[in-house]
């Protein structure tokens, strides 16, 4: 296929609303779990590395506090002229102190390598999923959709599934950790202090699991409205000419506006109450270093614990309210990964095209026999569109499909290249039914020039050789030739050599039809369609490239759709179609003669031509 446009019909549809929950958390975290669970060396090693690092982490308070009791039990000595500071004995606590906090950040540090190096693997390979889905998804899923939503399941989301998988992981597995470490630790140098300690975890709790609750909705929602902004700023970009032409900049601004405001209120409710964790949880930390150092002071005065007892417990105590802490922010970011991960795996679930069947039949070496046989469809099978069509084309015929807008013209190219299937009757190419052929080798025997031009950011050249891949830069040119474009092409700064831009703004829209007739032509398929491809260019270059046409149809079977019906005046057959049936059908002299329908169109166009 020379261009892959296709019809667009944006419509503004998400599936989740605001403020849901994940249709089915555990569904979606279990494949997020599979998909990293794929890595088997990998991930039990970041385990080990980080359980690893966070034990010598908590190890360390227990150890310095034995430096301090030396210090302080020196100091007494000292005062009491029995003794004096063994700094050899602190020098080699610390020593040994400095170690095990060399090793815990260098185990950290490995975690965290194999860690990202999974998370980008993992994104990766959805992206890579994405990418290869949409290439065979329907082409009614993008009609009912705008672009920007689609991209943003492919940029938005799974930037959201890497960056939270990345720390939730890693957090989660030295979150408890930690707490098991304290816990035992603290347990170790006094259960009476370990239990004032634990007070504070039902009152944690509570305000945590509050948060928690109240929070979850809005990331839900915050992640909903991002693809909502997407798909609007990508639409007012690329469609702004238009909204310009039409004043709507205003409405434009307003709509944009309604959606950045919902996803700022999502999004401000959801890092406020995230954040609110943090100041809480220290206060009720506080409150729990106030009641183990009253305590600990009347201990270390009956002689029960060491002074430096007291430092690594309030140390612990610490420790112990900062993984609470960071389970329940995993928590969020869980939350929303599990939105982002279920955009996701919807997407991949979409129903794809269905290929053809198991043996298809070779796409290569068609002649270009083409037969519709009552043809019946609809989008929707309760709104049928095409009632039923029946023609027969033969080998290098030009046909012709005219009829007013709405008629089912385009709908006819699309059934004929599997865009959909026929909901009944059947239509065969070199007598094979086209289902029985896969879709992509049979759209690869048509040739397209649509009346919306499709070209892409990069050269002249580049773009011409879309058509076929492996051509030279001789056949390129030659069929710029063909197409009238090399003439114009010779006359653009850098000519062949030039860089279209994104939107392909820097050439005029006849410009562009020009060179898509050119990749047209150099494909050199053996069916081709032409969707008005003249539509945007001027009565002398249209007459150019009527001749060029002519010439690259000899022997090749051609659908023409035309408006302007001195376009198709020398085409085999005309089928004229109204309200999705024939009307009428055969040569320009017969169709005229018969006074019919076609006539009525063709001397319309020519009284309003005078």
């Amino acid at each position: 296929m020379s261009n892959p446009s296709i019809n667009r019909r944006p419509m503004h549809k998400n599936r989740m609303q605001a403020g849901e929950k994940p249709k089915n958390f555990k569904k979606s975290m279990g494949k997020m779990i599979r998909y990293i669970g794929s890595y088997k060396f990998a991930v039990p090693l970041v385990m080990i590395f980080a359980i690893g690092s966070t034990i010598f982490n908590v190890i360390g308070p227990k150890i310095l506090g034995k430096a301090t009791t030396e210090v302080f039990q020196g100091l007494a000595a000292k005062i009491a002229g029995t003794g004096s500071i063994d700094f050899t004995r602190i020098g080699r606590i610390l020593l040994f102190l400095l170690g095990l906090y060399a090793l815990s950040a260098f185990l950290g540090f490995l975690q965290s390598y194999l860690m990202s190096g999974i998370t980008q693997k993992v994104t990766f390979r959805m992206r890579k999923e994405l990418s290869e889905k949409i290439n065979r998804m329907p082409l009614g899923y993008f009609e009912s959709r705008t672009y920007g939503e689609v991209l943003s399941r492919v940029t938005n989301d799974v930037d959201t599934l890497g960056q939270s998988m990345n720390q939730c992981v890693t957090q989660l597995i030295t979150s408890v950790t930690t707490i098991i470490g304290v816990l035992v630790m603290m347990l170790s140098i006094s259960p009476l202090m370990t239990l004032i300690a634990l007070l504070i975890l039902p009152l944690s709790t509570f305000l945590v699991g509050n948060i928690i609750k109240r929070s979850q909705k809005f990331f839900q929602s915050q992640q909903e409205y991002l693809g909502k902004v997407n798909g609007q700023v990508e639409e007012m970009f690329s469609g702004h000419n238009v909204v310009a032409a039409f004043n709507r900049e205003e409405r434009a601004i307003r709509e944009f506006n309604e959606v950045n405001d919902q996803l700022y209120n999502s999004a401000w409710k959801s890092q406020f109450l995230s954040g609110l964790m943090q100041p809480l949880m220290t206060f009720v930390g506080n409150l729990g270093y106030v009641a183990v150092a009253i305590l600990g002071g009347f201990l270390a005065s009956a002689g029960t614990i060491q002074v430096g007892d007291i430092q690594s417990f309030i140390q612990y105590v610490k420790q112990f309210t900062q993984p609470i802490t960071q389970l329940a922010q995993v928590s969020n970011m869980f939350q929303s990964m599990a939105a982002a991960a279920e955009r996701v795996f919807e997407f991949l679930e979409e129903e794809e095209e269905e290929q053809g069947d198991s043996i298809p039949v070779a796409a290569e070496d068609l002649k270009g026999f083409v037969d519709f046989e009552h043809v019946r469809f609809g989008y929707q099978p309760d709104k049928i569109i095409i009632n039923d069509f029946t023609a027969h084309v033969q080998p290098g015929q030009k046909v012709a499909i005219v009829g007013p807008t709405g008629a089912g013209k385009t709908t006819i190219i699309k059934l004929l290249m599997r865009f959909y299937d026929v909901n009944s009757g059947s239509i065969r190419v070199d007598g094979h039914d086209v289902r029985e052929f896969q879709r992509s080798p049979l759209r690869e025997a048509f040739g397209m020039v649509l009346q919306d031009t499709w070209l892409f950011k990069g050269t002249i050249m580049e773009n011409i050789r879309y058509g076929r891949l492996d051509a030279t830069d001789e056949e390129v040119i030659a069929a710029a030739k063909a197409a009238h474009a090399h003439r114009f092409i010779q006359t653009l700064p850098g000519g062949y050599q030039m860089e279209l831009n994104e939107e392909a703004s820097n050439v005029s829209q006849g410009q562009k039809q020009l060179i898509t007739i050119a990749r047209a032509i150099l494909a050199d398929n053996r069916i081709l369609i032409l969707d008005e491809a003249t539509s945007s260019v001027d009565t002398r270059t249209e007459q150019l490239i009527q001749s060029a046409m002519d010439n690259l149809m000899k022997g090749r079977t051609s659908f023409v759709i035309a408006h302007r019906l001195s376009t198709i005046r020398d085409a085999d057959i005309i089928l004229v179609m109204k309200d999705g049936d024939i009307i009428e059908q055969g040569n320009h002299e017969e169709l005229l003669a018969k006074g019919g329908f076609y006539a009525n169109l063709y001397n319309s166009q020519f009284e309003q031509t005078a």
